[in-house]
């Protein structure tokens, strides 16, 4: 256990101080567009109409008016056997949890039982060693918050393994050496900073301005919100410093008040503020802007990340099993979403959601969005039948007519073929937390959890969801004429989400009182993922330092061999490379990949100033002076953007807001790419 609250802060990475210009998270609805005043260079205040604090009784009405749809009228899929189901659809086993856990993060090793035989198989004894040292590095990237949930997983499970008698899983500390001291006092760095482990990594690391900083900051947000009777119209959301790590501040603080065990809230006002997002030197890293190397990283720390937030918020997002289902003989509903996507880009290779979804959402969009009491008001079950029938059969080969569907016919089509996923959208694995979201006091820690969350969906999924939630926002930014506020919305598409047959669910569960209440948080988890998409679809600042930290301990591998802690630690030091001088103004070779100009490259002098978007309209001039321009005798700029590639990164495309001395400093011997931006499937098919 550590002393004082400050052990466990991480070190903020120095290349990348947060600037209080930061941007606006949360789609606004025509009340804030009409409203909104941008002031530049400063944290940006906007001026809004009052929100609908509460879902009204026709909301409410509406919930289980759509719960009572899913019951009676949708098949969805048959079940293989209903006791085999059942049983599929409890908690796994205890110890399971744990054990998938470990795997999912990216630790299997830890639970995998010495070999017999090490010398009789080098080449398994081999292969064991390099997992051991890919542990080691993901384990030195940790905060010590969530090394410690990585050990209380790992002590659970072995618990479970005594508790049925079989021999006791590798430990963590095997890893680094045999030392029989417990993962809490070896000496993992919390630090997030750049600069080398050092073997005493502790509070005294981190520059005092930068912890002043933060927990001022956070005090001044707690501070702001009891002002304002908890909600104010504006507030800050820190992405340098780990979630988890925040939530230990506040908790050590008692400034967050933790769930009581009778999920009781305390009282909100139901309005939702904007959240301004400090800007971060190095910009703000999208999803879709990572490779997928890094984006498995990504995906495994965020993993760790959120179990060691849920461990401090006391929240319960067990697993369930997924569960054997058949799979319905259908081109369209009822198939897998993976399966359905891999189908589709025979057709169209560029496609991210299934094609059938982008093709009903574009109908909305153009006949849909304004038609009152749209996704509330219900189709003809008759006719939607007939019209699945023959989106079936004619929907690939372009013989469907749409003239025939109405927008209400449109609407329940879409929310038809969610619910008949054979896995929620949210997946089988995930759906428990993301319900349990609901039960966190704090607007900003549902939002840490809905974060990472979102990082750990499968892409299919994630990108289909962003789809439904992009419509849907268009919808709510329609409520003057279609008469569906961002409530109501809600309240009509939570059922969808979080209501599947393979999965149980306790939001139908109790009486009137307690229905009422779970509808309401189940609408408010729906209300945040449409209000607040764009910030969940970030990268926070802290997973990105440690992907780079990961990747650089990757580069130096050999070192991770000794497993004697202290000595690989020392050398690290020892053979780390010299940091560039933060002062210099350092001239780069871009590298350029576009059409004619592919093996060209264009050399630019980058000082503190310098941004990403600076360096592309130094490459729009070099272009629009080439000959191919001049002979065509038009300006034409392609979709191009700035890649990082390599170094401590797979390949990033950059914002434009990015500083380019700052993304030198941080990694230097990356290079920057200039290329077309991969193209994205429009929607819509044979429309």
């Amino acid at each position: 256990m550590w002393s004082t609250v400050a052990d466990r802060i991480p070190a903020l990475r120095s290349p990348c101080p947060s600037e209080m210009n930061g941007k606006p998270w949360a789609r606004p609805s025509y009340q804030d567009q009409a409203a909104a005043e941008h002031t530049q260079d400063k944290c940006t205040a906007y001026h809004q109409e009052p929100q609908q604090q509460h879902p009204d009784k026709l909301c409410l009405d509406s919930f289980w008016s759509e719960v009572e749809t899913i019951r009676s009228q949708d098949s969805g899929y048959i079940d293989l056997d209903t006791d085999s189901a059942s049983r599929d659809s409890r908690h796994s086993e205890e110890g399971e949890q744990e054990e998938q856990w470990l795997q999912d993060a990216g630790l299997s090793t830890l639970i995998r039982q010495q070999q017999q035989r090490p010398d009789r198989d080098r080449d398994r004894e081999q292969d064991r060693e390099d997992q051991d040292v890919d542990q080691a590095i993901l384990l030195s990237t940790l905060t010590r918050t969530q090394a410690a949930a990585v050990q209380r997983r790992l002590d659970s499970y072995t618990l479970s393994l005594r508790k049925r008698s079989k021999p006791p899983p590798r430990d963590v500390r095997d890893v680094f050496s045999s030392s029989p001291s417990s993962i809490a006092q070896t000496p993992l760095p919390e630090s997030q900073d750049p600069e080398p482990i050092e073997p005493s990594a502790s509070i005294s690391s981190i520059p005092e301005d930068s912890m002043e900083t933060i927990t001022k900051t956070l005090r001044q947000e707690v501070s702001l919100a009891q002002q304002h009777g908890g909600d104010p119209k504006e507030d800050v959301f820190i992405t340098d410093v780990a979630y988890c790590e925040q939530a230990a501040i506040l908790l050590k603080q008692a400034m967050l008040p933790q769930i009581q065990n009778n999920g009781r809230m305390r009282k909100e006002d139901g309005t939702l503020p904007r959240m301004t997002c400090p800007q971060c030197r190095l910009g703000v890293t999208r999803i879709h802007d990572l490779s997928n190397q890094d984006m498995k990283k990504v995906r495994q720390l965020a993993l760790i990340e959120m179990t060691a937030l849920c461990d401090l918020l006391e929240l319960d997002v067990k697993r369930h099993k997924t569960c054997k289902r058949k799979i319905l003989e259908s081109a369209l509903y009822g198939v897998p979403l993976a399966m359905l996507l891999e189908n589709d880009q025979k057709i169209n290779p560029t496609a991210t959601t299934p094609l059938i979804l982008q093709a009903l959402l574009s109908f909305l969009e153009k006949s849909g969005v304004d038609s009152e009491g749209i996704l509330r008001v219900p189709g003809s079950q008759s006719r939607i039948k007939k019209l699945q029938q023959d989106l079936e059969q004619n929907f690939y080969s372009g013989g469907f007519s749409w003239e025939e569907v109405s927008p209400n016919d449109a609407a329940a089509l879409v929310k038809k073929f969610i619910r008949e996923l054979p896995s929620p959208l949210l997946t089988t694995e995930h759906l428990n937390a993301f319900s349990a979201v609901r039960d966190i006091p704090e607007l900003k820690q549902k939002l840490h959890v809905l974060n990472l969350l979102i990082l750990l969906l499968p892409e299919p999924n994630r990108n289909t969801l962003k789809a439904l939630l992009e419509f849907l926002s268009k919808v709510v930014s329609r409520e003057r004429r279609n008469r569906m506020n961002l409530w109501a919305v809600s309240t009509i598409m939570a059922p969808n989400l979080f209501l599947h047959k393979a999965v149980p669910s306790r939001l139908t569960d109790g009486g009137p009182g307690v229905e009422k209440g779970q509808a309401e948080k189940a609408a408010d988890i729906m209300r945040l993922l449409i209000r607040y998409q764009d910030l969940l679809w970030t990268i926070p600042n802290f997973l990105m330092s440690q992907v780079r930290k990961l990747n650089e301990n990757r580069n130096r591998r050999y070192q991770f061999y000794d497993r004697r802690i202290k000595n690989l630690l020392r050398k690290i030091h020892q053979d780390s490379k010299d940091k560039p001088d933060k002062n210099s103004e350092p001239c780069r070779t871009v590298k350029i990949q576009v059409g004619d100009l592919m093996s060209s490259t264009m050399e630019v002098q980058v000082n503190i100033s310098s941004r990403a978007s600076d360096l592309l309209a130094q490459f729009h001039r070099h272009l629009c002076s080439s000959d191919n321009t001049k002979r065509n005798g038009s300006v034409s700029h392609p979709d191009c953007a700035i890649y990082e590639v390599g170094g401590n990164i797979g390949e990033h495309c950059l914002d434009p807001e990015t500083h380019l001395l700052d993304l030198y400093n941080t990694n230097p011997s990356g290079e920057w790419v200039i290329k077309l931006k991969p193209l994205v499937t429009t929607r819509g098919l044979h429309q």
